[in-house]
């Protein structure tokens, strides 16, 4: 009989702020990417709540998001408690966010193992993930703050990177320091020295250690958070954060914890991670044609056509003799560029922006 996982103290938290403009005109304001089937035909953040199926019961899963984004998520997660959905008063990086959902956890189990996972990534090897994630508690459970760390298979420019330190126990790793998104010639040092991974943005830890993290290393906020703390399970709790939540400094998670704290570890991971960043990266994670198309919504019709990734909305698209482009029909909006350009679609939202046209963003 195969061994059961312990599911008790253990939360995942579901990080669900992002707008995703790198996936205009399909990713909007009112529907951002994670809410979009990108990777799949389940949208990614049904995908992030499914592959932690067995880690924890539904019960124990939070997501934190913007009021906007309330409803979309009850309706995308339905198993999840509708108490679950953390609701940020506004937007201020990652640290405010993941204090606020360690705040929740605390009152619930104050040594609960939490599990903060962006929504709007795609894992390939589910089994190798959650074995990742398995290491990452236990250790988490020793005291550490823990972050896993994807092997890289390419010198990529657009991650940030995390150097291996001496070993610690099984395939845990000390960190040596966080690394920021570096350019070609020294992303392509990183992959020949074997020391570097990816940083997935991904954490593990008990809650108590966080809160103290906070206290030691983000003063200003660990008073914010306090005051929450002493508000949750009250009346006062939904006035008490919007008013307290706007006083924590606006800073990543990353710079305010991770880059300072001494008990941080790693695990490497070999996942099939990816962050689907843009819509190049639907060639890593969608199923190719022979030409090495992606089609998705159809009917299209790729002629004399190779590297393509072509995403309709009924309508016929046909693209005939062009290599490595992205067409995308949202039905009111469309974006065609080559794909090595993907990062750059932002720049058409700040052009929107610019021109007021707010009905498209």
């Amino acid at each position: 009989m195969p061994k059961q996982k312990p599911t008790s103290g253990v939360f995942p938290v579901i990080m669900a702020g992002g707008s995703g403009t790198r996936f205009w005109p399909l990713s909007r304001t009112a529907k951002p990417k994670q809410f979009l089937p990108l990777a799949t035909a389940r949208p990614l953040i049904v995908e992030t709540l499914a592959r932690l199926k067995g880690l924890a019961p539904p019960k124990h899963a939070y997501v934190v998001c913007g009021a906007v984004h309330a409803p979309m998520v009850k309706k995308a997660l339905p198993s999840l408690p509708k108490q679950n959905v953390i609701v940020e008063p506004q937007a201020r990086n990652t640290a405010p966010a993941i204090a606020l959902a360690t705040a929740h956890v605390a009152h619930v189990d104050p040594q609960g193992v939490v599990i903060v996972i962006p929504s709007d990534q795609h894992v390939a090897d589910v089994a190798a993930f959650q074995a990742s994630l398995d290491e990452a508690i236990a250790v988490a459970r020793g005291g550490h703050i823990v972050t896993l760390g994807i092997h890289p298979t390419r010198p990529e420019t657009g991650y940030g990177y995390i150097q291996v330190g001496e070993p610690m126990s099984g395939n845990t790793r000390r960190v040596s320091r966080f690394a920021e998104k570096p350019d070609r010639p020294t992303a392509e040092q990183y992959l020949v020295s074997g020391e570097y991974l990816w940083n997935a943005g991904l954490f593990v830890f008990r809650a108590d250690v966080m809160l103290e993290a906070f206290k030691k290393h983000m003063p200003e906020l660990s008073k914010a958070l306090e005051v929450v703390r002493g508000a949750l399970g009250t009346k006062k709790e939904a006035a008490t954060i919007a008013r307290e939540f706007p006083k924590m400094p606006a800073t990543s998670i990353d710079y305010g914890v991770a880059e300072k704290a001494e008990n941080i570890a790693v695990v490497p991971s070999n996942c099939g991670w990816s962050d689907v960043g843009s819509f190049n990266a639907l060639s890593e994670v969608r199923p190719l044609d022979a030409n090495g198309n992606v089609s998705l919504g159809g009917p299209n019709f790729l002629i004399d056509s190779a590297g393509c990734v072509v995403v309709g909305q009924g309508k016929p698209i046909a693209v005939v003799g062009m290599k490595d482009v992205v067409v995308v029909d949202a039905g009111d909006a469309m974006l065609v560029m080559p794909k090595d350009k993907s990062q750059d679609v932002r720049k058409v939202v700040e052009a929107l922006k610019a021109k007021k046209l707010t009905q498209y963003l």
